[in-house]
């Protein structure tokens, strides 16, 4: 049996006895946007498959609500009247809703990453690579990003780059310098471990 009922201002086709969960509201927390997102896909497809697109748009802004949300849930119900805004479909907007509040949580993500990061037995050239690729999305800068930096490379080369005569003052002169040490470091060891055996 297939009834018609009204959700928030949106007429809606439902199977009777289903029931689905309604999602939660949205204040613009960037750490919740990603399973809210999937929240409101999910009961859009239960609910609300045959509503046209629009009605979904209202219904999911009808969501969003509190704190930077309603900022910007303004700016686009304004666009929206002026026709400066179009979607044409509702996966489309939701799609534009993660990518504004999802940048503060892919920072966090990758902050939590960065301070992971540990060069272990890795090459430098390596492991600044690896740097470099998470802390592109970290927002870490400057001082902040260098201690990181200092804090994950090996404590041999971390130590005589701390004793330089001459402070490294920037992230790229650490990159540059830690490489160097570390293939001289291997180098030596190399040659340590040669002479060794040829003396046994």
């Amino acid at each position: 049996m297939v009834l018609t009922v009204q959700i928030r201002g949106s007429t809606s086709r439902v199977v009777a006895g289903m029931k689905v969960t309604r999602p939660p509201m949205f204040n613009g927390i960037s750490l919740k946007v990603s399973g809210i997102i999937t929240a409101y896909k999910l009961y859009i497809k239960m609910k609300m498959r045959e509503v046209a697109v629009e009605e979904q748009i209202q219904w999911v802004l009808s969501y969003v609500q509190g704190g930077l949300a309603d900022i910007w849930k303004k700016n686009v119900l304004e666009d929206l009247e002026e026709e400066e805004l179009e979607y044409e479909s509702v996966g489309e907007f939701l799609a534009a809703i993660k990518k504004e509040f999802r940048g503060g949580e892919e920072e966090s993500v990758k902050v939590a990453e960065l301070k992971r990061l540990e060069q272990g037995e890795s090459m430098m050239e390596e492991f600044v690579q690896k740097f470099r690729r998470v802390a592109r999305k970290s927002g870490y800068k400057g001082r902040l990003l260098i201690e990181e930096f200092k804090r994950g490379i090996n404590g041999i080369i971390r130590r005589k780059l701390i004793e330089a005569e001459r402070p490294l003052t920037s992230i790229e002169q650490w990159y540059k310098c830690a490489t160097n040490l570390d293939r001289h470091w291997r180098e030596s060891k190399r040659k340590k471990e040669k002479l060794k055996e040829q003396q046994e």
